[in-house]
């Protein structure tokens, strides 16, 4: 919805990009609004801007006006906002679990089941809004979208690698309790907004294991769940923890959890980074973390987030917006793009210092 500027407030969340008095925004879609765009909002005089109607912590917003839409506006009608507000309800839900174990109590699995299977459910129908969930984390609330984002990956990658529905349930649940043991974590090193030291880093480790004593009596997660949530820090090549396993000493399900963690740790805003382009992420785990994780499952990841339909308007990293022009089947994250307003054509797969920073619209 189109709303005045000084309607807004710090949690909504940018329908569209905010432009300035540049070619390329202030904001993009599906930033969460802080002190700070409030004021850069103000200093660049920008009058209106177009909002979701709920705000990153799940609750409504609803201002006082809302300016009409034009025709041309009508003609090109915003994404239906349910899911997200399933979402975020759900983040919210994972908020309260997440403090009551930071207060002694016990892990309720199927209070998790309750809020979560729905919302993976509706998810599994609609896996092509993946993408957009995944920029809904903010740097104060990210331990809490990161434990629902993790859980989608992981059951959507699941499906994907033709898992069936009840493996796919309980590779998705483990995902979304992987962290529990987060909980248990010093609050200061968890909202610890600089670089931890090898102490602290130390501490944040123990949460593999903490995570497994929290769920490990449960009768709702089978044994390979359970042992998933146990590893999924480990890596292929021996380089993770808690034991150092490698290949087949690590369980397919923490192999999955493995690659759903790292992308979406990689892709969100946290306390002490800011979040990375998805496709470039992408790039990273298949390159430079080449032998830590299995190809078949980022092979899966990337066909769940990179499949963009001919047409699809897409933000360069350089700012320039372009439409898609061909995906390739074995390059996803670079495909054949145009760049708008111009006959450029331009193949990401060949000009590699360019790469898709986000997604407009589809």
């Amino acid at each position: 919805m189109r709303v005045q500027r000084n309607e807004v407030e710090e949690g909504c969340i940018v329908e569209r990009d905010v432009m300035g008095a540049t070619a390329y925004p202030l904001f993009p879609k599906s930033t969460v609004l802080s002190a700070i765009h409030l004021k850069m909002l103000k200093a660049f005089q920008i009058e209106e801007l177009y909002v979701e109607n709920v705000k990153s912590d799940g609750t409504s917003f609803t201002p006082k006006t809302i300016t009409p839409l034009t025709e041309i506006e009508e003609m090109n009608p915003l994404e239906d906002t349910d899911l997200l507000k399933d979402y975020l309800k759900a983040v919210q839900e994972y908020k309260k679990e997440f403090i009551s174990w930071q207060s002694g109590a016990p892990v309720n699995v199927a209070k998790v089941r309750e809020f979560f299977l729905p919302l993976f459910t509706r998810v599994l129908e609609e896996s092509h809004n993946m993408y957009s969930l995944i920029h809904q984390s903010t740097k104060e609330d990210y331990v809490y979208h990161h434990a629902i984002g993790v859980g989608l990956l992981s059951g959507l990658i699941a499906r994907k690698l033709d898992y069936d529905q009840g493996s796919s349930i309980q590779i998705a649940m483990a995902g979304v309790l992987s962290d529990a043991g987060m909980a248990k974590v010093s609050p200061q090193i968890l909202w610890k907004n600089s670089t931890l030291t090898s102490k602290e880093f130390e501490e944040v480790r123990g949460h593999t294991t903490q995570s497994y004593f929290l769920i490990k009596e449960t009768p709702f997660l089978k044994p390979e769940a359970k042992l998933a949530i146990y590893q999924h820090h480990e890596r292929l090549d021996g380089s993770g923890y808690p034991k150092g396993e490698e290949k087949d000493r690590i369980h397919p399900y923490g192999q999955v959890l493995a690659v759903a963690d790292v992308f979406h740790a990689m892709s969100s805003e946290k306390p002490y980074r800011s979040k990375q382009s998805p496709f470039k992420v992408l790039e990273m785990v298949r390159e430079d973390m080449f032998g830590k994780f299995d190809l078949q499952i980022i092979t899966a990841l990337t066909s769940l987030i990179s499949d963009l339909p001919n047409g699809t308007v897409i933000r360069l990293s350089d700012g320039q917006l372009a439409s898609v022009l061909l995906t390739k089947t074995e390059n996803m994250t670079r495909p054949l793009v145009k760049v708008l307003n111009s006959e450029e054509i331009i193949d990401l797969e060949k000009n590699r210092k360019l790469f898709i920073e986000t997604i407009i619209h589809s």
